[in-house]
C-alpha cells in the first residue's frame, strides 16, 4: 500500500544535509485534518524543537477549514509530534550538537493517519549549495548526452 504524500519541504534538501529521518505522528484538531486533506498546508519555514522531553513543530501553516466556522483552529499554532521515548532521547543528544536541527521533510497519509517525515539535519554553507548545483547540472548534461547518443543508434 503506497503512502500518499500531502506536502513536501522542497527546499530542505537544498538548505540542509540530511543525516537521519524519523517517522512521527502529529496531534491535530478536527478542522486541521479536513484542511490537510484538502491540501491546504505550507511546510516551508517549519522546524521542530524538543522541550521537556516532547517534540513540538513550529511555523507549520495549516489554513483554516472553509466550512469550519467557530470550530476552526489557529493556522500557526504549535503542534506536538509523537515519537518513541528512545527516539526523543537520541534526538536530544544530537540536537545539542552545534549546527543540528529538526525539520519536516514531508507530510503523508499512512493508512488513514497523517504522518510527518522528520529529519535530523545540518545546515549547508553557501559553497556547499553551489557545489551541489554544479554536480546536478553536470549530471543532467551527462544524461542528456547519453540520451542523444542512444537515440541515433536505434
Amino acid at each position: 500500500m503506497s503512502n500518499r504524500v500531502i506536502a513536501r519541504n522542497r527546499k530542505a534538501r537544498h538548505e540542509y544535509n540530511i543525516e537521519e529521518t524519523y517517522e512521527a505522528g502529529i496531534v491535530l484538531q478536527g478542522t486541521e485534518v479536513k484542511s490537510i486533506r484538502a491540501g491546504r498546508i505550507n511546510v516551508k519555514d517549519s522546524f521542530a524543537i524538543i522541550e521537556d522531553g516532547e517534540v513540538f513543530l513550529y511555523n507549520l501553516h495549516i489554513s483554516p477549514y472553509k466550512q469550519g466556522n467557530r470550530f476552526n483552529h489557529d493556522p500557526e499554532r504549535v503542534r506536538k509530534l509523537l515519537l518513541n521515548k528512545r527516539e526523543i532521547r537520541k534526538l536530544i543528544g544530537k540536537t545539542k550538537e552545534k549546527g543540528y536541527t529538526l525539520i519536516p521533510l514531508k507530510f503523508y497519509f499512512k493508512r488513514q493517519l497523517i504522518k510527518v517525515e522528520l529529519a535530523l539535519a545540518k545546515g549547508k554553507n553557501l559553497y556547499d549549495k553551489r557545489e551541489d548545483l554544479k554536480r546536478k547540472s553536470a549530471k543532467r548534461d551527462i544524461e542528456r548526452a547519453f540520451k542523444d547518443n542512444n537515440l541515433g543508434r536505434y
